[in-house]
């Protein structure tokens, strides 16, 4: 049997015990914030399709609902086709995103909206917003020289 001294005993129960409260709070905060692993990439096509198949034909917003929206968005080197998105305040948005080129990044700074746009993978991901204001979206996956320039709004309104 090993033998180990009493300290060593005490910092080792430290040590274990702090990584379960980590794994434990950090459990707890993704499900109560409603944080999940990078986007459900479910579907695919062809990136050398993107663009000509619904419902990539035709980027932008789409009513769906009382206040439901669908955001087709189609990511390139250094641009997002929409570039502007506008909604009413209370608006649940799906978005459709996906790159006909390279590796990008969605994210919507101040919301759990963040995903990876992989080539020919299409990424979903639904966020209601509730706050009136113009939110940024922008690249966070570098993707060349002009990775800085890559970047667009959303605008909630309080009515459109």
């Amino acid at each position: 049997m090993l033998h180990m001294p009493k300290y060593e005993k005490i910092w080792m129960g430290v040590g274990i015990g702090a990584l379960c409260v980590f794994l434990l709070v950090t459990g707890i905060l993704s499900f109560s914030m409603d944080l999940n692993p990078a986007c459900g990439m479910k579907t695919t096509n062809k990136p050398e399709n993107i663009g000509l198949a619904p419902p990539f034909d035709k980027p932008g917003l789409e009513q769906i609902g009382p206040n439901e929206y669908r955001a087709t968005i189609i990511s390139y080197v250094f641009g997002y086709t929409p570039n502007t998105i506008t909604v009413p305040k209370g608006a649940k948005v799906h978005f459709l995103i996906t790159s006909k080129d390279v590796v990008h990044g969605f994210n919507i700074p101040g919301t759990p909206t963040n995903m990876m746009i992989i080539p020919g993978h299409i990424a979903e991901y639904t966020q209601t917003f509730k706050t009136p204001g113009e939110y940024m979206y922008l690249c966070h996956e570098y993707c060349g020289a002009g990775h800085q320039v890559m970047y667009g709004k959303l605008v909630v309104e309080d009515k459109i």
